[in-house]
């Protein structure tokens, strides 16, 4: 079988994977609380359109609109009958917008949390949780995606449910969880036991990383320290929302900037990501600013924590909502020195 994504690995020093799929297609028409995940069938030629954009705009790597394609969430549509066709119509669409862009682009099957609770907590059971992510990983996979990417965790052990089901397709897997509270989880994970969980997986693996969050400043930050944590061969990837959500006349707007995003993708590699993309709110034309940042660009050095404030903006105080690391202290210390001067 063979391994796209390995193979671009191989040959660049990085690869730019796209930007949001929910936000976009909400900005094209998709009615406000519907999953995005029923225009596969619904409004294909929407869904279509965006890919090519993204091919478009230089993205390497695109993924799936089946975030919430599993059977857990698409219960909350009264679709869950229909988890596998929503699965390899989703792949099929990416496929075929890969396949027409004339140059290498991986395609890679987005599976995102149940949005159950597991037992005790909950009443998904192990069982079940796997069973849910098999069926859309086999979907996926007979969809013709080269990689299951599992993204937004948020715990290890759904996640290794997750990962587990996945590896059973024979096809790679990859992983990404949201640091959005402290710098940790929201079960209070840190980037670091992250990493120690992620080289724990076998088979290992072909990237990790972190996407979503707080805004870019955020994601940089828990990039440096995913780093610090690994080994000098694995993959990074950094996939972080178009700045901080806001409410706006009604509506939920991205501060980020195309300026913003493209100093974010040079910093994100500088931190070590090599595969970087954006997430909630980063549009075509983003995405396109990013590539223009990276195109040319030589790896920094790491970038420090003053550094990634003084480019990117101040790590939110919801970022930090609830730590009492050291290294919140450290960034308390911080801005009490500069308030002082």
């Amino acid at each position: 079988m063979r391994n796209l994504l390995a193979e671009l690995l191989a040959e660049r020093d990085y690869l730019l994977a796209d930007g949001a799929t929910g936000t976009n297609l909400m900005a094209m028409g998709l009615p406000p609380g519907q999953a995005p995940d029923l225009w596969n069938l619904d409004a294909p030629e929407n869904v279509t359109r965006l890919h090519e954009s993204f091919v478009a705009a230089g993205a390497d790597l695109i993924l799936t609109n089946t975030f919430g394609s599993n059977r857990c969430r698409l219960k909350l549509e009264n679709a869950e009958t229909r988890t596998a066709e929503i699965n390899r119509a989703g792949a099929r669409l990416a496929r075929a917008a890969a396949d027409a862009a004339g140059r290498p682009v991986v395609v890679a099957g987005s599976m995102g949390p149940t949005g159950e609770m597991l037992a005790p907590l909950g009443t998904l059971t192990p069982e079940d949780a796997e069973a849910t992510f098999g069926e859309q990983a086999q979907a996926l996979a007979e969809g013709g995606v080269d990689v299951l990417w599992i993204e937004t965790t948020f715990g290890f052990d759904e996640l290794g449910m997750a990962i587990a089901a996945a590896a059973a397709t024979g096809l790679p897997v990859a992983s990404t969880m949201t640091f959005d509270t402290g710098g940790r989880t929201m079960m209070g994970d840190t980037p670091e036991k992250a990493a120690e969980f992620f080289h724990a997986i076998t088979p290992p693996l072909i990237a990790f990383g972190a996407n979503c969050g707080a805004g870019p400043a955020m994601l940089v930050d828990t990039v440096c320290s995913l780093t610090r944590a690994v080994d000098a061969g694995d993959v990074i990837v950094a996939k972080g929302n178009c700045g901080v959500p806001q409410m706006v006349e009604g509506q939920v707007v991205y501060s980020g900037t195309e300026e913003i995003m493209a100093r974010y993708a040079r910093m994100a590699r500088d931190a070590g990501a090599r595969i970087i993309g954006g997430c909630c709110g980063t549009t075509p034309e983003i995405v396109r600013a990013m590539r223009d940042a990276l195109d040319g660009h030589e790896r920094r050095e790491t970038p420090s924590l003053d550094t990634i404030e003084q480019r990117l903006g101040a790590l939110t105080a919801g970022a930090r909502r609830g730590n009492n690391s050291d290294r919140d202290e450290q960034l308390a210390a911080r801005r009490s020195s500069r308030r002082r001067r």
